[in-house]
């Protein structure tokens, strides 16, 4: 199977030469400029997440994927993740199946609970509904993408009785995606549900989820379900020399962790441990042949048919990151394409 290699982002304010802070609505301007240039060169697929806080951008995905969609051919448009449990599911599937009519058949929806909690004050939700909000929605979800008229019933919303919801998906469906943070009933739910798998990894040897990989075709088996194509979603950045990359990187890497880190109390980030993430973890940073290889390397330890880099982490200026996204397109996606058939 061909390796489909995409990028992603949140919309995350960058800064612009005078370090100053980028309005919102030139970053979200800037995100579909970013789109346009992958498109260009090549890369597969872009995911944009949805976030409700003042360092990202993208509160509507979907929006911003339309307007990509208009201005794009071939790469395919998705999130990263839109947070089902605090949307409706049958609003979900009208957006995303107007989008796939718009784009000709590109949308590819990756859902999943997100890793912040600001969507449930803000839509009136409960935290201490947690599991049971995604669990419900979630195969609602699924029922609307693969059945014309749906029947569900549930606790976290009206049930349906032979329901139809337009505009309806065209003969080929969509492929729904679920993001999953390594717990082992994630990995069973998205096996139950017949759907894809999407490993969010953001820290660490990539190599220890290989067990979630085994659960998940063990999963399918079990369920009578052929496995689906599995993937990766992990933080990176390419330059033209491994030190460029680490050097233009650092300062907002250490913004935005640091920033989260005050917020869940973690430790505080240093440069050591930065550096550390790239020599042996899931941070792919460095020139095209230093990213190029340690892709190759998780595709082929992992099974993996598909591997997203999250190109933006921290308040990164456009500019790099346009250079990112060229690099990635044209230099590091064929050298990934050549290991792993090696």
């Amino acid at each position: 199977m061909e390796i489909t290699l995409g990028v992603g982002t949140f919309g995350d304010v960058a800064v612009d030469a005078n370090g100053l802070p980028v309005a919102q609505d030139q970053t979200l301007r800037d995100v579909v400029e970013q789109a346009v240039l992958a498109d260009e060169v090549g890369i597969n697929f872009i995911g944009l997440g949805e976030h409700h806080r003042p360092d990202f951008a993208i509160s509507a995905p979907e929006m911003v994927l339309a307007t990509i969609a208009g201005r794009t051919k071939n790469i395919r448009l998705g999130t990263a993740v839109t947070v089902l449990s605090t949307d409706d599911p049958v609003r979900v599937f009208e957006r995303f199946s107007t989008l796939n009519a718009l784009s000709n058949g590109r949308a590819e929806p990756i859902v999943g609970r997100g890793s912040f909690t600001e969507s449930y004050p803000l839509f009136g939700y409960d935290l201490n509904d947690y599991d049971i909000l995604f669990e419900e929605k979630l195969d609602l979800f699924a029922k609307l993408v693969r059945q014309p008229k749906v029947t569900w019933s549930g606790k976290t919303r009206t049930g349906l009785r032979d329901q139809a919801v337009y505009p309806p998906l065209g003969p080929e469906g969509m492929p729904v995606w679920v993001g999953v943070g390594g717990s082992p009933e994630s990995v069973v739910r998205v096996a139950r549900q017949d759907l894809h798998m999407k490993l969010a990894i953001i820290g660490g040897d990539p190599r220890r989820f290989a067990p979630y990989v085994d659960l998940y075709q063990r999963a399918c088996a079990q369920f009578g379900n052929t496995p689906k194509p599995i993937g990766v979603h992990s933080p990176g950045f390419v330059a033209e020399t491994d030190e460029e990359a680490r050097e233009i990187l650092w300062p907002h890497y250490a913004t935005m962790v640091g920033r989260l880190g005050r917020e869940r109390g973690w430790s505080p980030v240093t440069k050591e441990s930065f550096l550390s993430e790239i020599a042996s973890g899931s941070l792919y940073v460095g020139s095209p042949e230093t990213v190029a290889k340690k892709i190759a390397s998780t595709i082929k330890a992992l099974g993996l048919q598909r591997f997203e880099m999250k190109y933006v982490t921290g308040p990164v200026p456009h500019s790099d990151l346009m250079n990112c996204l060229r690099l990635y397109g044209t230099k590091v996606m064929p050298m990934v394409r050549e290991l792993v058939a090696k």
